[in-house]
């Protein structure tokens, strides 16, 4: 720890400091808090009195016992009080106590980070070793825990696993059978954290929570949740919507602290330069230091050039990001902790309670984009006690301005809330499969008892991604482990990033980033180096990279549109209309820009041809009346270039309503969109299948576009810039824009300007919902009714495959017979290898023709016979629609038996010997049979629009089917 006066000197230096006359624009000092304790309702058996007093534990903070109370009772409950308040002692005291009363008890500790396991465990071993009644065993279970480890564990568990949702993902619950041990003697779940659990990472929780609780009760456990979390609005909301379970919540900290300072700096020269001298100041003064920014990127800039100013400090400052490898990231972990590392320069990979030692000073190169971030990460400093400071060095975003001309709002303005979807269908639809093969899933399984969830089970039974039992009453999963298919933190498939030529694996990257960040000639930093991207390789899922020394940095280029699928709910606003909905995005990357990096000048364009990136989510959008842009265009107003700075504008100050960075949310602008048919703004939310950032909005539209007026009004620039209505993730590099644009339009907008408000969108045309139809074709619609004409057909051949020298020279096998039905006159036809052209006649009458394995065989074996197209008539091949839902095929024999309980009574090399034997009437009988099980198969499907079969695992289920 560094001397207690040392960061009041350092303040007094930088209030005085020429350098910075001026920009430091605000100063608050917290004083020193001291403690309030408490007592439990219970008194501690000895064995835990005894670890406490070993701990040097007198007594416990009021909030801490009230948690203790709660979770002994059995009572779910969030620990939301601030960093180093002494949440980990809420739960660890009563699952020891539990575990020293009753040794086969087990608890699962989840941590949203292995580091943060790696921390606890060695907590944990410490208290075990103090303890005399009960041997206190914890293990970790990673991706870093040896195969003859997981093994050892399994067979038999521990008191305490600690883990990540990675592995609970896929590997506890998809193999729970080889963990009834742990499950069945379940007591406790603890989700450390539970904050972070937002985004795309909190959707998937939401379900791999559900299907925990759910696999608990089928081995007859009920365990008690404790979450833990920094400070937010809605901490028991959050984890009541993360587990469907209700939560309570302690909130209040009694905890002591000690002085602490918070300053906000505009700087003049920008805030790397800024953030470099105050960096080497402390440096100088021996301040241990972490450094927050909003990118990697940026972390790794900052890093070599705070490294190459700070003279004979170079070697004790470092990068630490995501991406990083688990041992990088351990390494600067512990000389971090042990101060062989004075700073670290990092993302919010460290915003989380991982020990890395007492800090004196943090600095925020942004605002974090929520007050809950901001105080999150200044939480990391002073943890000891001792005096300390936070200095947010304003960057150019909107936000960043807002707070430099309304400091306290940093201190007033309460924390967000936690906002997740719990019922996004792309994710849900993946885990319901995945609950499905953990479990048969009974349909009156409680899991499935909300409307959302039930509907996308019936989505995923018609799209044949469930398969229902043929009772109607269970779900079947069709893939045994569709987990690993599943990435919990990503909506897309993840990429190496290989340096060549050796491949050295550097990290890794997201499929949704890939050819935004590491498309082919990106510069990538890493640990402070530069890569070139040479290669990007879609089907094997690598980047190459080559290490480089450039003067530049990339930028992409990118273009945008949106389609309106469905529509929630719209409202009118102001003088306007404001709707939320599910919308489809597709976003083109096109090529990207070589920017020097000393000025800021495009040195170079170049273009890319790249797949477009397609997915759907949920948004908000408004209309601008036709009126109003009549206006603005007779002002001169440039449309386009106000609406694209009025859309980056809302961007920017969309955390100011939900909990939420710009990174977190996209948007489009248009003159003119054709289901608006007119002009348009959307925001929306930047994971498939939505995260419920902008359905909260939508509650407060107007509130949305007075934000949006204010920060721009409030920059004192002329003409636009980043603090207003640039944006840096801007696909068209913010071209055009348009400040004043903007500004006129929106005035125009709030005041209504005796506009007549809309009450309702116009009439909007929605495209047809995904597979409502997708496999339907003209004629095989005219066939779901029972009174068009169709017919079925079959053909036995002379000759087989193996005499005519393969399947692909079927026209040359000749009819032995053929026999149609004619649902018209409800009769069978037969016809011999002369009489050809009559069932040639026959087939051109029909409004369908129906047959099993149609197109590629009977059809090319009467190609022998006939000039006709049979391309051209209306058919449909049970046996493709078959393969096309399973993706292999099934005999009809197979489907036959288990749809109709009767199966084949011969096969094709049975009616080839009665040939050869002369027994035509056998043949016919055989072609005849074969062609009324066909017909009622159709009619089966037709009907009730499934078959039956029997899957892989012997099982006896539904595939659904239209025609």
């Amino acid at each position: 720890m560094t001397d207690n006066n040392s960061i009041h000197d350092y303040l007094a230096a930088l209030n005085t400091a020429p350098a910075f006359g001026g920009q430091v624009v605000f100063h608050r000092e917290f004083a020193a808090s001291t403690p309030e304790f408490g007592e439990t309702v219970e008194p501690w058996p000895p064995a835990i009195g005894q670890l406490m007093e070993t701990m040097g534990i007198k007594r416990l903070f009021a909030h801490q016992a009230r948690t203790i109370d709660r979770v002994r009772a059995g009572i779910h409950t969030v620990a939301a009080t601030p960093t180093a308040s002494g949440k980990t002692l809420t739960y660890l005291l009563p699952v020891i106590e539990a575990a020293v009363a009753d040794e086969s008890v087990t608890a699962l500790f989840i941590y949203p980070l292995k580091a943060l396991a790696q921390d606890q465990n060695k907590t944990i071993g410490r208290m075990a070793a103090d303890l005399n009644d009960v041997d206190l065993k914890s293990e970790i279970y990673d991706g870093d825990t040896s195969a003859y480890r997981r093994r050892k564990i399994r067979d038999n568990p521990p008191h305490i696993l600690l883990t990540n949702p990675e592995m609970i993902h896929l590997s506890i619950l998809p193999h729970h059978d080889i963990w009834e041990r742990l499950l069945a003697r379940l007591r406790f779940v603890v989700v450390d954290e539970v904050h972070t659990y937002r985004g795309i990472l909190g959707s998937h929780m939401a379900q791999v929570f559900r299907r925990l609780i759910r696999l608990c009760g089928y081995y007859g456990a009920a365990p008690t949740f404790v979450f833990t979390s920094a400070t937010v609005a809605n901490p028991a909301e959050l984890a009541s919507q993360l587990t469907g379970l209700n939560v309570g919540t302690v909130q209040k900290s009694t905890a002591g602290t000690g002085t602490r300072h918070l300053l906000v700096m505009d700087p003049l020269d920008g805030p790397l330069r800024a953030t470099v001298i105050l960096l080497k100041a402390a440096l100088h003064r021996g301040l241990r230091t972490i450094v927050y920014t909003q990118s990697r990127k940026l972390a790794e800039l900052l890093t070599v050039w705070a490294r190459s100013r700070s003279g004979g400090f170079a070697d004790r400052i470092s990068a630490y990001r995501a991406g990083f490898l688990p041992q990088e990231r351990r390494e600067i972990e512990a000389k971090l902790s042990s101060g062989e590392l004075l700073a670290v320069i990092t993302t919010s990979a460290l915003e989380l309670g991982i020990d890395i030692g007492s800090l004196d000073l943090c600095i925020l190169v942004g605002y974090p984009g929520s007050i809950m971030a901001t105080w999150q990460r200044g939480g990391r400093v002073g943890r000891a006690g001792q005096e300390s400071a936070v200095i947010l060095v304003a960057g150019e975003d909107a936000l960043d301005h807002y707070f430099v001309r309304h400091p306290r709002q940093l201190v007033q303005r309460p924390p967000e809330a936690a906002v997740i979807n719990p019922h996004n269908p792309d994710v849900m639809s993946r885990h319901l499969v995945c609950a499905a093969a953990e479990l048969p899933l009974k349909m009156d399984d409680p899991m499935l008892m909300p409307e959302p969830v039930r509907g996308c089970v019936d989505q995923l039974i018609a799209a044949g991604d469930l398969y229902l039992s043929a009772d109607g009453r269970t779900c079947y999963s069709p893939l045994k482990n569709p987990h690993r298919h599943v990435d919990l933190r990503g909506s897309g498939s993840r990429f190496a990033i290989l340096e060549a030529p050796a491949n050295t694996r550097l990290g890794e990257i997201d499929g949704v980033r890939v050819y935004r960040e590491t498309h082919p000639g990106a510069i990538y930093l890493h640990r402070g180096e530069t890569y070139q991207v040479a290669a990007l390789e879609l089907e094997t899922r690598k980047v190459i990279v080559t290490r480089c020394q450039v003067n530049y940095h990339t930028r992409v280029r990118s273009g945008k549109e949106t389609q309106i699928l469905e529509i929630f709910d719209q409202r009118p606003v102001c003088g306007t209309v404001m709707a939320i909905g599910r919308l489809q995005v597709t976003e083109q990357v096109t090529g990207y820009d070589r920017i020097q990096t000393r000025t800021g000048n495009v040195l170079e364009r170049i273009s890319l041809d790249l797949p477009p990136m397609v997915f759907e989510t949920h948004g908000l959008w408004f209309t601008v009346p036709q009126a109003v842009v009549d206006q603005a265009e007779q002002e001169r107003i440039h449309v386009m270039g106000g609406l694209h700075a009025m859309e980056h504008a809302a961007i920017g100050v969309f955390p100011l309503l939900v909990l939420a960075d710009r990174n977190d949310l996209g948007g489009i602008s248009t003159p003119f969109h054709p289901q608006l048919q007119g002009a348009g703004i959307f925001v929306y939310d930047g994971i498939p299948g939505g995260a419920g950032l902008c359905v909260q909005a939508f509650a407060d539209g107007q509130g949305l576009l007075e934000a949006t007026l204010a920060a721009i009004t409030g920059c004192p620039c002329e003409t636009g810039c980043p603090s207003c209505v640039h944006s840096p993730k801007c696909g068209s590099g913010n071209r055009p824009i348009d400040k004043a644009g903007a500004i006129f339009l929106l005035r125009q907008l709030i005041a209504g300007n005796g506009l007549s408000a809309p009450a309702r969108l116009p009439e909007i045309e929605l495209p047809e919902p995904p597979g409502r139809g997708a496999d339907l074709t003209e004629a095989t619609l005219s066939a779901a009714d029972p009174s068009s004409r169709y017919g079925v057909l079959d053909v036995e051949t002379q000759l087989s495959a193996q005499e005519v020298g393969g399947w692909h020279h079927a026209e040359r096998m000749r009819v032995s017979c053929a026999v149609l039905y004619d649902s018209k006159t409800d009769s069978f036809y037969e016809f011999v290898e002369g009489q050809m052209p009559m069932l040639m006649d026959h087939l051109k009458q029909l409004e369908l023709i129906i047959g099993f394995n149609i197109r590629r065989f009977d059809y090319r074996v009467l190609s022998a016979y006939t000039d006709l197209d049979f391309a051209s008539l209306p058919t449909l091949d049970l046996l493709e629609k078959v393969k096309d839902r399973l993706g292999y095929r099934l005999s009809l024999d197979h489907l036959a038996s288990a749809t109709l309980g009767a199966g084949k009574t011969a096969d094709g090399l049975d009616a080839l010997k009665w040939w050869k034997e002369g027994k035509m009437a056998k043949i016919l009988t055989y072609c005849r049979s074969d062609v009324a099980i066909t017909r009622d198969l159709f009619q089966f499907g037709r009907d009730n629009h499934y078959l039956l079969f029997q899957n892989k695992a012997k099982q006896t289920v539904r595939l659904p089917v239209r025609w």
